[in-house]
């Protein structure tokens, strides 16, 4: 009997010829990722285990995304206490403010983390990884755990594949394409359970780059999967391989591999999706959500941070500025894409267009630590979900699209549709 990809590479690095789902094993991961506001608290722990030494500190990858700009005493002092961690504790790569941006996009981007490779995260959406047909595995607060030994039990997840039929139609993305699946899952009209699942996508995902994979790979977190994977295609390995800071070997799934289910899902003739309030399961079609007035938008995060979301959202704000009434947040997901959109001249663009430029991070998606809302305001973003309280106060209306809907409804001061803004500005 074959294996999943996902269940090749926890055999891998546990050091077994194969696994099978339930099955504990303890994995000995490729890198360990800590975010900046769990440091304190793993600090604190093993700092009263008298652990002082880390089991591998040159596989730490330690991260400041969440809280990049200090607009508190309290943001100052976890600042100081990570910096302090990763001196103590011997951590190279130590990603500071300025210095990498968002932990769930930039090793992808820069070559750390690679087809095949497994790491374990404190964060949720380590889910991203499968986008470049990798594996992170969240952890939460015993992260410290894996910190301490190098590694952690792991019971071997079920896996469940979706096939994706049918090629997107202009300004229909794959971010609209998480809000439909998961709408379908949570009305029954998919048969699938997500809890502690990997999510395979297979079908035609050729069509999809690294950016759109990302997409794809952050809406099944929110429906609580612990996995997504791409089978990485020829154009991703050709990427992964110029950036590559060591040797890789991608991975994919046998032919008999098992799945708890496999199911299709037509996207041919999807129109893009806008989530309401209440969590990304109450996506309905854009047409159904156009007419609320704004007053906040947001475009970045883990779901759609990378430079190439950023040049779809400046087609729809080149030449244009967002009204007196709507604030705009941008936060590129690296350091690295705001240096490349600087060159090439989408900053001018969004600057023009009367945005508010934030660090390289999560920006108001870590709980509104910056752009936060008021009571009653109205805000639509890229931003992971949309549950109350996520951008601030828990009266705020928080609605969710795609780069596209979020910039055209910026500029236009309430959510439309991109496609009519499209035509409109014909």
């Amino acid at each position: 009997m074959g294996m999943t990809a996902v269940e090749k590479v926890l055999a891998r690095t546990s050091g077994r010829a194969s696994v099978r789902p339930g099955e504990v094993v303890h994995p000995v991961p490729d890198f360990i990722m800590i975010h900046d506001g769990l440091v304190r608290a793993a600090k604190r722990e093993l700092d009263a285990l008298g652990i002082d030494r880390l089991a591998s500190p040159e596989k730490v990858i330690m991260v400041t995304d969440h809280e990049v700009l200090y607009g508190s005493a309290r943001a100052a002092e976890f600042g100081a206490i990570n910096r302090n961690a990763a001196k103590s504790w011997g951590v190279g790569r130590f990603f500071d403010v300025g210095r990498g941006g968002h932990g769930h996009l930039f090793p992808m981007e820069s070559g750390m983390l690679l087809p095949g490779m497994f790491y374990f995260d404190n964060d949720r959406h380590s889910t991203n990884a499968g986008a470049i047909g990798a594996f992170g595995f969240r952890m939460g607060a015993e992260i410290s755990r894996v910190l301490a030994t190098g590694t952690n039990w792991v019971s071997v997840p079920k896996s469940v594949r979706i096939s994706l039929r049918g090629k997107l139609k202009p300004h229909v993305y794959a971010r609209d394409i998480g809000f439909y699946l998961a709408r379908l899952i949570k009305a029954g009209e998919l048969d699938l359970d997500l809890d502690y699942r990997v999510v395979e996508f297979a079908g035609d995902i050729d069509q999809f780059g690294l950016s759109e994979r990302t997409a794809l790979c952050n809406s099944p977190t929110e429906l609580g999967a612990y996995g997504v994977f791409f089978a990485p295609s020829q154009a991703l390995l050709a990427f992964a391989a110029e950036r590559a800071q060591q040797s890789f070997t991608p991975i994919y799934a046998d032919p008999d591999a098992q799945y708890e289910r496999e199911v299709a899902v037509d996207i041919e003739d999807l129109e893009p999706q806008v989530v309401r309030p209440g969590g990304i399961q109450t996506s309905v079609d854009v047409s159904e959500a156009v007419g609320p007035q704004i007053g906040h938008a947001f475009l970045g995060a883990c779901g759609s941070g990378m430079y190439e979301d950023f040049v779809t959202a400046a087609a729809f704000l080149k030449g244009r500025r967002v009204p007196d009434h709507v604030r705009l947040f941008i936060a590129p997901g690296t350091e690295s894409s705001t240096r490349r959109m600087s060159a090439e001249g989408l900053l001018d663009v969004f600057m023009q267009a009367g945005a508010i430029l934030l660090p390289a991070g999560c920006g108001p998606c870590n709980d509104a630590v910056v752009g936060p809302l008021h009571d009653g305001e109205v805000s639509i973003s890229t931003a992971s979900n949309s549950n109350a309280g996520r951008f601030g106060s828990k009266k705020a209306q928080l609605y969710l699209g795609s780069p596209a809907t979020v910039a055209a409804s910026a500029v236009a001061g309430a959510i439309v549709d991109p496609r009519t803004a499209v035509r409109e500005s014909a």
